[in-house]
């Protein structure tokens, strides 16, 4: 009513000229809140399709308090209902005049209908496995599968406050075994087409499942969790007995069938690591690239930059270990020499161990007081260091990053496997803290969370992986240039060693999958390279069979993130001024590099 009065009394007033003139603005205010209008509501149908995002997000409470009782579907025909839902949403996004959008909205356009429609042309094509932000083909591996990530999920995210938020637990727990018997399904359903993994996946995913199912049901991460969240939240009813016999009585069968499948799937299997194998695999391993890393590149031209900058980062180290008198071997003999020195060594010990992690958070805060040197905004969320559950570290990732809850009651956390702390020399310790935290996925993550200018959908979605590799690697670069090693040249022999494990990636992602390298030549190539322990390097080379395209992100997306800041300030001259440059990139949050570029580059010529 307030706008149509407003109008009025301009319409009485004002020369129709001038009308003329303010439409187009009048226009865009419209087209912008049609947009918002239906982001909203994209994020509000997407709370509510996924119960562990709600709580993930602190959002299980109020109206969605029953969601908090609940997991998400894991069926075949859950997966068309999204497949739907993503066509409609397309078809929405299409029908927004783009011209008669604001700058910032229409990089919120771009942005979401790149990830709807790439998400829907994968899910119409492909039917095993997954697709999406993320292409993983087997639904059951030693990274993939609910029998590892509910009981994480439950550990680590589900809050227990009341007595009602420690029954929703063992309501999940029930729901878990559902979850367990739709992956089951889905995964018998591709072994049948011939979607079936390497036999080393299929032996470490069965290593796994029995570890989870060896033990005692009363020894479980499902029951000691509740009882410990129970005990801290002063809840004196008995939730131990109950999750025990939910585990003896239902999770336990339902890995066993899991278990079952699995053997039958490794009697079928081969020692061929990469998708070319599977039907449609080329086309699988080109969408997985296009994911990943939002561009057009193919495999070939992945694998020669990943050749390139392997050489290049490899003569940059040469002359940073022969200043430190190692001049014997070549560099990945060296770094391996270095990794060895008891000197770089932690404890592999539960004390050891502890006081690794009691370093990382030091550093953490010691990389937080510099940041105002790079930056005029930072985040007010606080991130920990944590070690990745030991029960599924045999097969995670050596690192990852979980943003914190929407309502502060989770904070921030960085995760390191410390399966084996020889793994993790002290020299190369600081970058990871970079790249993890701060300024790396942390700083952008949680800034993107915090923001109030960006759609709640955009601020809270997965993001887009080479936007955020892509930057935590930056990030690395930017802590190098900020002066952490001046006086720690070993540092930064660990910094570049980190960029040559990314730029290694290309290599031997596009070599599994493309070229049909076996685990065994992609594993000598890694260590042969990097130096990194033998053991590391397989854990990292099995974890590319199982995610096709993923880590090319990471340096596909620094090569273009440290590309667009020098293009600006070859632009800019004397004007450039990397806070707000930062500011810039950030807080419009994650989107496809494709946008990233067309967006820097508008806010160049603005400057």
């Amino acid at each position: 009513m307030t706008q149509q009065l407003d109008r009025r009394a301009f319409l009485a007033t004002t020369a129709a000229g001038a009308l003329v003139a303010t439409t187009p603005a009048m226009a865009q205010a419209g087209e912008d809140a049609r947009l918002k209008t239906l982001l909203d509501a994209m994020f509000e149908e997407a709370v509510d399709e996924s119960p562990e995002r709600a709580t993930g997000l602190g959002l299980d409470k109020g109206a969605r308090a029953a969601l908090k009782s609940q997991l998400d579907d894991y069926s075949a025909a859950g997966r068309e209902k999204r497949l739907g839902q993503t066509r409609a949403r397309v078809a929405k996004l299409k029908a927004i005049d783009r011209n008669a959008l604001s700058p910032a909205s229409k990089v919120d356009l771009d942005t979401v209908l790149y990830g709807q429609e790439n998400n829907l042309a994968a899910g119409e094509r492909f039917k095993f496995g997954s697709v999406g932000g993320r292409f993983s083909p087997y639904v059951i591996s030693q990274q993939t599968g609910v029998y590892q990530d509910i009981p994480d999920f439950l550990d680590n995210q589900h809050r227990v406050v009341t007595a009602a938020d420690a029954d929703a637990y063992l309501a999940r727990l029930k729901a878990f075994t559902v979850a367990l018997d739709q992956d089951l399904d889905r995964m018998k359903a591709d072994v049948a087409g011939g979607v079936v993994p390497p036999n080393f996946i299929c032996d470490l995913a069965l290593g796994q499942m029995k570890a989870l199912r060896d033990q005692a049901p009363e020894a479980t991460i499902m029951v000691t969790s509740i009882a410990g969240k129970a005990k801290t939240a002063g809840l004196t009813a008995d939730y131990a007995g109950p999750a025990t016999k939910i585990v003896a009585s239902e999770i336990f069968p339902a890995l066993d069938r899991q278990i079952a499948a699995m053997t039958a799937a490794r009697a079928m299997a081969t020692a061929d690591a990469g998708v070319w194998k599977l039907k449609d695999g080329a086309a699988y391993y080109a969408g997985g690239l296009k994911t990943s890393t939002t561009t057009d590149l193919s495999a070939e031209e992945i694998h020669k930059l990943g050749l390139d900058q392997v050489a290049d980062i490899t003569a940059r180290l040469d002359v940073i270990l022969k200043g430190q008198g190692m001049t014997k071997g070549t560099v990945a003999e060296r770094l391996t020499a270095l990794n060895a020195d008891p000197k770089q060594l932690y404890a592999n010990t539960d004390e050891g161990r502890a006081a690794l992690i009691a370093d990382l958070n030091v550093q953490v805060a010691a990389i937080a007081a510099r940041l105002p040197q790079a930056f005029n905004t930072l985040p007010k969320a606080e991130v920990t260091v944590k070690r990745v559950p030991a029960f599924i570290q045999d097969g995670a990732s050596n690192g990852y990053y979980q943003s914190a809850a929407l309502d502060g009651s989770r904070p921030a956390a960085f995760f390191i496997n410390l399966k084996n702390t020889h793994e993790w020399p002290k020299y190369n310790l600081p970058t990871l803290v970079y790249h993890e935290a701060t300024p790396g996925h942390h700083l952008q993550i949680a800034l993107s969370q915090e923001s109030q200018a960006i759609p709640i959908i955009r601020r809270t979605g997965g993001g887009f992986s080479a936007f955020t590799e892509g930057w935590a690697l930056y990030a690395e670069q930017l802590a190098d240039e900020m002066g952490v090693y001046k006086d720690d040249p070993l540092g930064q022999a660990g910094y570049l060693q980190s960029f040559l494990f990314r730029a290694c990636r290309l290599v031997v992602d596009t070599g599994l999958h493309h070229k049909r390298w076996t685990r065994d030549q992609a594993t000598d190539y890694m260590v042969s390279v990097t130096g990194y322990p033998r053991s590391r390097a397989l854990r990292e080379i099995d974890r590319y069979c199982c995610s096709p395209g993923q880590t090319t992100s990471y340096k596909v997306g620094h090569t273009v993130w440290a590309r667009l800041r020098e293009e600006a300030k070859a632009k800019l001259g004397p004007k450039f001024d990397l806070k707000a440059w930062h500011d810039a990139a950030l807080l419009s949050g994650s989107m496809p590099l494709t946008v990233l570029e067309r967006n820097l580059g508008e806010w160049v010529a603005r400057a």
